[in-house]
């Protein structure tokens, strides 16, 4: 198995850009404290406990210098999708991430020193509705305009879709380049999918949503983590790449398996008329939770990665006592 030159050499240089939000504090912290230096480039004020610089995400500037020599250069930019999609909802979440990522592979290409690893976040969504069948990265099927898909859904994949051309367009010879087709990342902070789902289980709204068949992909935030690290320092993987749990699980058990890890033995059920006008007045999209993603994160385990909380109970468990002691 081939590993990267500075695998166990010396501390990398890693350069996480939009890294202030959920994934990218989870990231920083993560390399902090396996001892590499970390700088995030951030759009707004932030502080925090490793190094920020500011960047518009838009128009080269000081921030550059931070990339000339870099190991390492992961782009997590984007304006968050957990909004409704109205028209300049759209331009702001599609234009967060193809001009911020075009941006990068400009600077990156100019440099004399560009890092040796370019990751760039994409997005399990960019399969179609899968019911039928795991989607892994040889034989998966993209979406886009299968029949009766949401006009929302459709928007989503060709985000999606357009991130990962400018991703791979850009002429970067000297830099490996992995797209990190991830699932939802689960932590036990609030704001995020997480806290959403548990808020639901524990005023007793934690049954199935929809008709609860549709599939969910997830990963735990610690095997994120760890399959990025696993990624950087394994110079043969390039290219997309899925991150998720091995196992996904229909929606009806995911749900069945949070409530047991908080101790609720029932839960309502949403059914999707009612999921559609929470989601109005929630100023959010019904995809988050009816677009069925069934991702299998084939190349990794092909490469020998170990998942640590592989299966959903064992990380639902871990999360709602994560959560708990965060409290205490």
């Amino acid at each position: 198995m081939t590993t990267s030159r500075f695998a166990a050499v010396r501390p990398l240089r890693i350069v996480i850009a939009g890294g202030s939000g959920q994934v990218g504090r989870m990231l920083a912290r993560h390399f902090q404290r396996r001892g590499d230096h970390v700088v995030v480039l951030t759009r707004g004020p932030h502080t925090a406990e490793w190094q920020t610089v500011h960047w518009d995400a838009q128009t080269p500037g000081l921030w550059t210098d931070y990339l000339e020599g870099a190991d390492v250069c992961i782009n997590l930019t984007g304006r968050s999708v957990n909004c409704r999609y109205t028209p300049d909802n759209r331009v702001e979440i599609y234009n967060s991430r193809i001009v911020s990522t075009t941006l990068l592979g400009e600077v990156i290409a100019s440099l004399q020193n560009p890092p040796c690893v370019w990751m760039n976040a994409s997005t399990a969504t960019i399969y179609r509705h899968a019911l039928d069948r795991p989607m892994d990265e040889k034989t998966g099927e993209l979406g886009g305009g299968e029949p009766g898909a949401p006009d929302t859904w459709n928007f989503s994949i060709r985000v999606a879709k357009d991130w990962e051309t400018a991703f791979f367009k850009a002429d970067t010879p000297h830099t490996r380049k992995v797209a990190m087709r991830s699932a939802i990342t689960f932590s036990p902070v609030a704001g995020n999918a997480f806290a959403l789902l548990s808020n639901l289980v524990r005023v007793g709204l934690g049954g199935k949503q929809g008709n609860g068949r549709q599939w969910v992909s997830w990963i735990h935030e610690d095997d994120f983590a760890r399959a990025v690290e696993f990624l950087i320092l394994h110079e043969n993987m390039e290219g997309p790449i899925n991150i998720a749990s091995p196992y996904p699980e229909q929606n009806r058990e995911f749900m069945e398996t949070l409530r047991d890890a908080w101790n609720m033995p029932n839960g309502i059920p949403a059914p999707t008329p009612l999921l559609e006008l929470a989601a109005f007045f929630m100023r959010t999209e019904t995809e988050l939770v009816l677009k069925s993603r069934r991702v299998v994160p084939m190349r990794l385990l092909k490469a020998g990665f170990e998942f640590q909380i592989p299966n959903w109970a064992h990380a639902a468990e871990d999360l709602v006592e994560r959560w708990r002691r965060s409290r205490e």
